[in-house]
């Protein structure tokens, strides 16, 4: 067996061990089930065992996996519910995060070209991550759960749209220009989502669900390369496709299939979140340059004041313009889930670092803190969730639990 099939045989042997694991460790502790992930594929891959190492094949499913899991984060979110006062506060308190982080960012980088990728990894929110762990506790679809929808998808994409300015390595004014078209592109798209479907539309959508024809699953995807065609065709991270996919997915089906939209997204679910997703994660294991933070003493020093820095940078915001009904300790959840941040300090480092702006200790620190927060943030905010529980009316926790 060639070097990339054993390597994606091991990915997958992970894949299928880590949700073991996490129902073994759940009845104690919930932890997420990334972090096995992550975990696993350290242990198996260069900086430990040496048994898996990327390869051409196994990079493009991780970027695949990536895709996949901000296209989930972006069919999650509801326009009904987060819009209005909720979105303004969270608008701000990222733009707020945004100020912090550039200038921690410079501070630490030592000037502009190196700590604006520090700076806007400061400011992104892992909802792809937080999202799994927030629909298993019942919080999802709640006021506590809308929330964090709304204060998450604009974590998830601003740093996106940050991504494009300032890392993209052209001008300011073309990249404006370029993100304009996109805009332009995406809102042509939503008007077109929002357009009644044919009666047929919904008919084979009904008669292929359970079928090998999978119309509806097919359609998906066909809107998720249409838009990451667009951002590549425009020279824009192909993350900013899938978000805006996302985004058209949910109108699409809503308008043409609402009875059969659940049904759909188990399917893509299925795809992502039993797939590609965890080659995501497992694949950030195999490739986390643990040597470099060992070997550096101020790398490792890094790792706890990056950690810092995501509850500071992004939490502190956060704290200060949360909703005003929001109780203290549903008030520190929400920090705690906001501040929480992998995927999009995976893509932004691993940009520095081939670009050469970014050492490779640095970069490790960063993710090394990211994962520490996907580790810790989640469970402190599910106890602070549950401790204020409590004292909520039953119907403020809305939807059903699908934990182990």
């Amino acid at each position: 067996m060639s070097h990339s099939g054993t390597t994606l045989v091991l990915i997958m042997a992970i894949a299928v061990l880590a949700p073991l694991l996490a129902y073994g460790v759940s009845r104690r502790l919930p932890v997420p089930l990334a972090i096995f992930e992550i975990l696993l594929g350290i242990l198996v891959g260069p900086a430990v065992l040496d048994w898996a190492r990327p390869s051409e094949l196994v990079d493009g499913l991780s970027e695949l996996g990536l895709t996949m899991l901000i296209f989930l984060a972006g069919y999650e979110i509801e326009f009904g519910k987060v819009r209005g006062d909720t979105l303004r506060r969270a608008l701000w308190a990222w733009a707020a995060t945004l100020v912090l982080g550039l200038t921690a960012g410079i501070l630490l980088g030592g000037g502009w070209t190196e700590g604006v990728f520090i700076g806007v990894a400061l400011t992104s929110t892992a909802l792809g991550t937080v999202l799994p762990v927030l629909r298993d506790a019942g919080d999802l679809h709640g006021r506590f759960g809308t929330v964090v929808m709304a204060f998450g998808a604009v974590g998830e994409f601003g740093p996106i749209i940050a991504m494009a300015l300032l890392l993209s390595g052209r001008g300011a004014g073309e990249s404006t220009v370029l993100l304009a078209v996109f805009a332009a592109l995406t809102a042509g798209a939503v008007l077109w989502a929002l357009r009644p479907r044919p009666p047929w539309f919904s008919r084979v959508i009904a008669r292929t669900l359970h079928s090998s024809g999978q119309f509806a699953v097919r359609f998906v995807f066909l809107l998720l390369a249409l838009m990451l065609g667009a951002s590549e065709a425009l020279g824009l991270d192909v993350l900013l496709g899938a978000f805006a996919a996302g985004l058209i997915t949910r109108l699409v089906l809503a308008g043409a299939a609402p009875a059969y939209g659940p049904q759909i997204l188990e399917k893509v679910e299925a795809v992502g979140f039993g797939f590609l997703v965890p080659v995501f994660f497992v694949v950030t294991g195999i490739e986390f340059d643990l040597g470099s933070l060992l070997d550096g003493g101020r790398s490792l020093l890094l790792l706890p004041v990056f950690l810092l820095l995501f509850l500071v940078v992004r939490g502190g915001p956060i704290w200060f313009l949360a909703p005003r009904d929001l109780g203290l300790k549903d008030r520190g959840g929400l920090v705690l889930y906001g501040s929480t941040a992998l995927p999009l300090v995976v893509a932004i480092t691993t940009i520095g670092v081939d670009d050469g702006t970014m050492t490779a200790g640095e970069a490790a620190a960063l993710v090394g803190a990211g994962m520490f927060s996907v580790l810790l943030f989640p469970l402190f905010a599910l106890k602070a969730r549950a401790e204020a529980g409590k004292e909520a009316l039953p119907a403020d926790r809305g939807g059903g639990s699908e934990a182990w």
